[in-house]
Protein backbone atom coordinates (compact mmCIF):
# COMPACT_ATOMS: atom_id res chain seq x y z
CA UNK A 1 0.00 0.00 0.00
CA UNK A 2 2.85 2.39 0.83
CA UNK A 3 4.48 1.62 -2.51
CA UNK A 4 1.31 2.22 -4.52
CA UNK A 5 0.24 5.32 -2.58
CA UNK A 6 2.71 7.63 -4.32
CA UNK A 7 0.69 9.72 -6.84
CA UNK A 8 2.96 9.07 -9.82
CA UNK A 9 3.31 5.37 -9.08
CA UNK A 10 -0.46 5.07 -8.80
CA UNK A 11 -0.83 6.77 -12.20
CA UNK A 12 1.70 4.36 -13.71
CA UNK A 13 -0.14 1.41 -12.21
CA UNK A 14 -3.42 2.74 -13.58
CA UNK A 15 -1.95 2.98 -17.09
CA UNK A 16 -0.47 -0.52 -16.84
CA UNK A 17 -3.75 -1.95 -15.59
CA UNK A 18 -5.07 -1.50 -19.14
CA UNK A 19 -2.17 -3.32 -20.84
CA UNK A 20 1.59 -3.54 -21.22
CA UNK A 21 3.59 -0.44 -22.17
CA UNK A 22 7.12 0.78 -22.81
CA UNK A 23 8.77 3.51 -20.72
CA UNK A 24 8.46 6.22 -23.37
CA UNK A 25 4.76 5.46 -23.79
CA UNK A 26 4.17 5.71 -20.05
CA UNK A 27 6.15 8.97 -19.88
CA UNK A 28 3.93 10.45 -22.60
CA UNK A 29 0.76 9.26 -20.90
CA UNK A 30 1.57 10.68 -17.46
CA UNK A 31 3.40 13.79 -18.77
CA UNK A 32 6.59 13.20 -16.77
CA UNK A 33 10.28 12.88 -17.78
CA UNK A 34 11.33 9.41 -18.87
CA UNK A 35 14.11 9.14 -16.27
CA UNK A 36 11.61 9.88 -13.47
CA UNK A 37 9.18 7.30 -14.83
CA UNK A 38 12.00 4.74 -15.07
CA UNK A 39 12.93 5.38 -11.42
CA UNK A 40 9.41 4.75 -10.16
CA UNK A 41 8.97 1.72 -12.42
CA UNK A 42 12.10 0.26 -10.85
CA UNK A 43 10.60 0.73 -7.38
CA UNK A 44 7.38 -0.97 -8.47
CA UNK A 45 9.35 -3.81 -10.02
CA UNK A 46 11.55 -4.23 -6.93
CA UNK A 47 8.37 -4.36 -4.86
CA UNK A 48 6.95 -7.15 -7.01
CA UNK A 49 3.98 -5.19 -8.35
CA UNK A 50 5.39 -4.78 -11.86
CA UNK A 51 7.35 -7.16 -14.08
CA UNK A 52 9.33 -6.40 -17.23
CA UNK A 53 10.34 -8.26 -20.38
CA UNK A 54 12.40 -7.47 -23.45
CA UNK A 55 10.46 -6.70 -26.62
CA UNK A 56 10.49 -9.51 -29.16
CA UNK A 57 10.49 -6.85 -31.90
CA UNK A 58 13.36 -4.70 -30.61
CA UNK A 59 15.52 -6.15 -27.85
CA UNK A 60 16.49 -2.64 -26.76
CA UNK A 61 12.89 -2.00 -25.71
CA UNK A 62 11.29 -3.24 -22.50
CA UNK A 63 7.61 -3.81 -21.84
CA UNK A 64 6.21 -3.39 -18.33
CA UNK A 65 3.32 -5.44 -16.97
CA UNK A 66 1.26 -4.92 -13.81
CA UNK A 67 0.78 -8.03 -11.67
CA UNK A 68 -2.92 -7.56 -10.94
CA UNK A 69 -3.18 -10.71 -8.83
CA UNK A 70 -0.45 -9.49 -6.48
CA UNK A 71 -2.01 -6.02 -6.34
CA UNK A 72 -5.37 -7.55 -5.50
CA UNK A 73 -3.95 -9.74 -2.74
CA UNK A 74 -2.03 -6.78 -1.27
CA UNK A 75 -5.06 -4.49 -1.24
CA UNK A 76 -7.20 -7.26 0.28
CA UNK A 77 -4.64 -7.97 3.00
CA UNK A 78 -4.39 -4.26 3.81
CA UNK A 79 -8.15 -4.00 4.22
CA UNK A 80 -8.26 -7.03 6.51
CA UNK A 81 -5.40 -5.61 8.60
CA UNK A 82 -7.46 -2.45 9.11
CA UNK A 83 -10.68 -4.32 10.03
CA UNK A 84 -11.80 -7.91 9.50
CA UNK A 85 -15.17 -6.68 8.21
CA UNK A 86 -13.35 -5.47 5.08
CA UNK A 87 -12.64 -9.06 4.00
CA UNK A 88 -14.73 -9.84 0.92
CA UNK A 89 -15.66 -13.33 -0.24
CA UNK A 90 -14.24 -14.32 -3.61
CA UNK A 91 -16.74 -13.64 -6.38
CA UNK A 92 -16.45 -16.49 -8.86
CA UNK A 93 -19.68 -15.83 -10.73
CA UNK A 94 -19.26 -16.21 -14.49
CA UNK A 95 -19.04 -13.05 -16.54
CA UNK A 96 -22.15 -11.98 -18.47
CA UNK A 97 -22.21 -8.69 -20.43
CA UNK A 98 -25.39 -6.70 -20.98
CA UNK A 99 -24.85 -6.77 -24.75
CA UNK A 100 -22.85 -8.77 -27.25
CA UNK A 101 -19.11 -8.08 -27.14
CA UNK A 102 -16.78 -9.00 -30.02
CA UNK A 103 -13.13 -9.58 -29.02
CA UNK A 104 -10.25 -10.23 -31.41
CA UNK A 105 -6.91 -11.68 -30.28
CA UNK A 106 -3.95 -11.15 -32.61
CA UNK A 107 -0.42 -12.53 -32.71
CA UNK A 108 1.94 -13.01 -35.66
CA UNK A 109 1.35 -16.64 -36.65
CA UNK A 110 -2.07 -17.28 -35.05
CA UNK A 111 -0.68 -20.69 -34.11
CA UNK A 112 -0.28 -20.43 -30.32
CA UNK A 113 -0.88 -17.29 -28.27
CA UNK A 114 -3.96 -15.81 -29.96
CA UNK A 115 -5.86 -19.11 -30.37
CA UNK A 116 -5.05 -19.96 -26.74
CA UNK A 117 -6.48 -16.60 -25.65
CA UNK A 118 -9.64 -16.98 -27.73
CA UNK A 119 -10.26 -20.49 -26.41
CA UNK A 120 -9.78 -19.38 -22.80
CA UNK A 121 -12.07 -16.38 -23.16
CA UNK A 122 -14.75 -18.67 -24.57
CA UNK A 123 -14.22 -20.95 -21.58
CA UNK A 124 -14.63 -18.21 -18.97
CA UNK A 125 -17.34 -16.04 -20.50
CA UNK A 126 -21.05 -16.68 -20.85
CA UNK A 127 -23.12 -16.21 -23.99
CA UNK A 128 -22.79 -12.67 -25.28
CA UNK A 129 -19.00 -12.68 -25.74
CA UNK A 130 -17.57 -13.76 -29.07
CA UNK A 131 -13.83 -14.49 -29.20
CA UNK A 132 -11.93 -14.63 -32.49
CA UNK A 133 -8.23 -14.99 -33.20
CA UNK A 134 -6.06 -14.11 -36.19
CA UNK A 135 -2.47 -13.53 -37.23
CA UNK A 136 -0.62 -10.85 -39.13
CA UNK A 137 1.40 -13.60 -40.86
CA UNK A 138 -0.57 -16.78 -40.18
CA UNK A 139 1.06 -20.20 -40.09
CA UNK A 140 -0.30 -23.24 -41.89
CA UNK A 141 -1.52 -24.94 -38.70
CA UNK A 142 -1.77 -24.57 -34.95
CA UNK A 143 1.37 -25.42 -33.02
CA UNK A 144 1.00 -28.88 -31.44
CA UNK A 145 2.36 -27.46 -28.19
CA UNK A 146 -0.54 -25.02 -27.97
CA UNK A 147 -3.05 -27.80 -28.68
CA UNK A 148 -1.49 -29.97 -25.94
CA UNK A 149 -1.36 -27.14 -23.40
CA UNK A 150 -5.05 -26.32 -23.79
CA UNK A 151 -6.07 -29.97 -23.65
CA UNK A 152 -3.79 -30.82 -20.71
CA UNK A 153 -4.38 -27.73 -18.61
CA UNK A 154 -7.96 -26.78 -19.41
CA UNK A 155 -9.65 -29.70 -21.15
CA UNK A 156 -10.12 -27.63 -24.33
CA UNK A 157 -9.74 -29.23 -27.77
CA UNK A 158 -8.72 -26.85 -30.58
CA UNK A 159 -7.15 -29.49 -32.81
CA UNK A 160 -9.71 -28.84 -35.55
CA UNK A 161 -8.90 -25.13 -35.85
CA UNK A 162 -6.68 -23.56 -38.52
CA UNK A 163 -4.87 -20.20 -38.37
CA UNK A 164 -6.36 -17.27 -40.23
CA UNK A 165 -5.04 -13.86 -41.27
CA UNK A 166 -6.25 -10.49 -40.03
CA UNK A 167 -6.86 -9.52 -43.66
CA UNK A 168 -9.73 -12.02 -43.80
CA UNK A 169 -11.50 -10.06 -41.04
CA UNK A 170 -11.15 -6.56 -42.49
CA UNK A 171 -14.92 -5.96 -42.61
CA UNK A 172 -15.70 -7.49 -39.20
CA UNK A 173 -16.70 -5.35 -36.23
CA UNK A 174 -14.68 -5.84 -33.04
CA UNK A 175 -15.21 -3.96 -29.78
CA UNK A 176 -11.84 -4.96 -28.34
CA UNK A 177 -8.62 -5.95 -30.12
CA UNK A 178 -5.89 -7.55 -28.01
CA UNK A 179 -2.40 -8.01 -29.46
CA UNK A 180 -0.32 -10.69 -27.76
CA UNK A 181 3.07 -10.19 -29.39
CA UNK A 182 5.17 -7.09 -29.92
CA UNK A 183 5.53 -7.56 -33.67
CA UNK A 184 1.78 -7.89 -34.20
CA UNK A 185 1.17 -4.74 -32.17
CA UNK A 186 3.08 -2.63 -34.68
CA UNK A 187 1.24 -3.87 -37.80
CA UNK A 188 -2.24 -4.83 -36.60
CA UNK A 189 -4.78 -2.80 -38.61
CA UNK A 190 -7.77 -0.98 -37.08
CA UNK A 191 -11.22 -2.56 -37.36
CA UNK A 192 -14.67 -0.97 -37.86
CA UNK A 193 -16.22 0.11 -34.56
CA UNK A 194 -13.14 -0.79 -32.52
CA UNK A 195 -13.32 0.89 -29.10
CA UNK A 196 -10.38 -0.57 -27.20
CA UNK A 197 -6.90 -1.70 -28.14
CA UNK A 198 -4.97 -3.64 -25.51
CA UNK A 199 -1.45 -5.05 -25.71
CA UNK A 200 -0.18 -8.10 -23.84
CA UNK A 201 3.55 -8.69 -24.33
CA UNK A 202 3.54 -12.48 -24.04
CA UNK A 203 6.67 -14.44 -24.88
CA UNK A 204 6.34 -16.73 -27.90
CA UNK A 205 6.31 -20.27 -26.45
CA UNK A 206 7.54 -21.62 -29.78
CA UNK A 207 10.80 -19.72 -29.19
CA UNK A 208 11.92 -22.55 -26.88
CA UNK A 209 12.42 -23.31 -23.17
CA UNK A 210 12.45 -20.45 -20.70
CA UNK A 211 15.15 -21.95 -18.47
CA UNK A 212 12.71 -22.90 -15.71
CA UNK A 213 12.33 -26.48 -16.89
CA UNK A 214 8.59 -26.03 -17.43
CA UNK A 215 6.87 -26.52 -20.77
CA UNK A 216 6.81 -23.04 -22.40
CA UNK A 217 3.35 -23.67 -23.85
CA UNK A 218 1.94 -24.56 -20.42
CA UNK A 219 3.51 -21.39 -19.05
CA UNK A 220 2.11 -19.23 -21.84
CA UNK A 221 -1.36 -20.74 -21.41
CA UNK A 222 -1.28 -20.09 -17.66
CA UNK A 223 -0.18 -16.48 -18.16
CA UNK A 224 -2.82 -15.87 -20.82
CA UNK A 225 -5.50 -17.45 -18.63
CA UNK A 226 -4.67 -14.96 -15.86
CA UNK A 227 -4.80 -12.06 -18.29
CA UNK A 228 -8.11 -13.26 -19.76
CA UNK A 229 -9.67 -13.46 -16.29
CA UNK A 230 -8.58 -9.88 -15.67
CA UNK A 231 -10.02 -8.83 -19.04
CA UNK A 232 -13.54 -10.02 -18.22
CA UNK A 233 -14.55 -7.14 -15.91
CA UNK A 234 -13.01 -4.66 -18.37
CA UNK A 235 -15.46 -5.88 -20.99
CA UNK A 236 -18.38 -4.72 -18.85
CA UNK A 237 -17.37 -1.10 -19.57
CA UNK A 238 -16.89 -1.60 -23.29
CA UNK A 239 -19.41 0.48 -25.17
CA UNK A 240 -20.24 2.59 -22.11
CA UNK A 241 -17.03 4.52 -21.57
CA UNK A 242 -14.07 5.03 -23.82
CA UNK A 243 -11.15 2.90 -22.67
CA UNK A 244 -7.48 3.82 -22.93
CA UNK A 245 -5.96 3.16 -26.35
Amino acid sequence: MRLAAHPLRWRLMTELSAGDHRVRELAARVGEPQNLVSYHLRLLRDGGLVTSSRSSLDGRDTYYHLDLDRCGHGLHDTGVALHPALARPHDDRPFAPDRRIEVLFVCTGNSARSPIAAALLDRHALAGVSATSAGTRPKDELHPGAVRALRRGFGIDVSGQRPRGVDTLADRHFDVVVTLCDRAREVCPPFPGQQRTIHWSVRDPAAGPTGTGDDPFDGAAAEIDTRVRHLLPVLTTTGRTEGPP
